[in-house]
């Protein structure tokens, strides 16, 4: 077990996703998603968490374990044409992973996502959240039309 990460998981307060995620970049990013989805036939969802749960770090669940469950537990999944997409970004471990349906996977490579994944967690360092989690999704959209 990562002893440090599991501090870093216990300390970091919820606030800290407040002050990189306030309320209107949320909705900014929540009517973006409701653009997108106009344009295709896909389900697109973010998921942001500061740190994991306690249970899934005693796990030592990685980020892609837990993008996993968030998109099972979300029932991103549940679509007409398996075109469900989350993007999931995980504070604490500083990870963004995006979990697409397998209607998606087929016509899109891993390579893709995990493109949009590493220029995400980029942006997210240099303190661009609300701009690169819409360049992100201006690109899922894109893949998804």
């Amino acid at each position: 077990m990562d002893m440090a990460r599991v501090i870093r998981h216990l300390l970091l307060p919820d606030i800290w996703l407040h002050r990189r995620f306030s309320q209107v970049a949320l909705q900014t990013i929540e009517r973006a998603i409701a653009e997108s989805e106009r344009a295709h036939s896909g389900e697109l969802r973010f998921a942001v968490e500061a740190t994991l749960p306690a249970a899934a770090l005693l796990r030592g669940q990685s980020a892609r374990q837990r993008a996993l469950e968030v998109f099972a537990e979300l029932r991103v999944w549940d679509t007409g044409h398996n075109s469900g997409v989350l993007i999931y970004v995980q504070l604490a471990d500083r990870r963004v992973e995006i979990v697409a349906d397998r209607g998606i996977n087929a016509r899109v490579a891993q390579a893709e996502w995990d493109a949009i994944c590493r220029t995400l967690e980029t942006d997210y360092r240099d303190g661009a959240f609300e701009h690169g989690s819409l360049a992100a999704i201006a690109e899922i959209s894109a893949l998804l039309r």
